[in-house]
């Protein structure tokens, strides 16, 4: 298995397991706080998907699926698109409603472009460093590994709540 193999499986977990979290939901369960100032669903899965479009696409040097394909104006969340839900508070977080198509849409759109762009990498590749801002700078592959990561610890606190509202 090539790393961009290894990428393209990791990148379709997530979106597997974040479809999964989602399906079957109404907007009013997406958003719903098991405790307050808790993460929803919702946010959950919109966040990690902002994560993955904004890292991936700032490496592959493209425009995020974002704002590209509509998906900033769709949202309609009153914060600016160039946002992806770091740091947020609590009232940002309960901004993010949003039904199960339209997050599973986005996710998906942003999967398609993820995974076109790591499947042509090369192992070499992943040794270029594109963040100085960090010491040690941080190469493509520790970024990539950084991205899957953060979407899957979100998509299993997703799951986990959605198995709390007994779903």
């Amino acid at each position: 298995m090539t790393p961009a193999q290894l990428l393209t499986e990791l990148l379709g977990r997530v979106v597997e397991s974040a479809e999964a979290a989602v399906d079957g939901l109404t907007e009013d369960q997406l958003a719903t706080r098991l405790a307050e100032g808790a993460n929803t669903i919702a946010w959950l899965v919109w966040h990690l998907a902002r994560v993955q479009d904004d890292h991936v696409a700032d490496v592959a040097g493209i425009e995020q699926v974002y704002t590209a394909q509509g998906y900033a104006e769709r949202f309609g969340l009153p914060f600016d698109p160039a946002e992806i839900g770091y740091g947020h508070t609590t009232e940002q977080v309960g901004a993010v409603r949003a039904d199960a198509a339209l997050l599973t849409s986005y996710l998906r759109a942003v999967h398609e472009q993820s995974t076109a762009y790591v499947a042509g990498l090369e192992p070499d590749d992943l040794e270029r460093v594109v963040d100085e801002g960090w010491d040690p700078p941080v190469t493509l592959g520790v970024r990539l590994a950084s991205v899957v990561t953060d979407d899957l610890q979100h998509v299993g606190q997703a799951a986990y709540v959605r198995g709390l509202l007994g779903e």
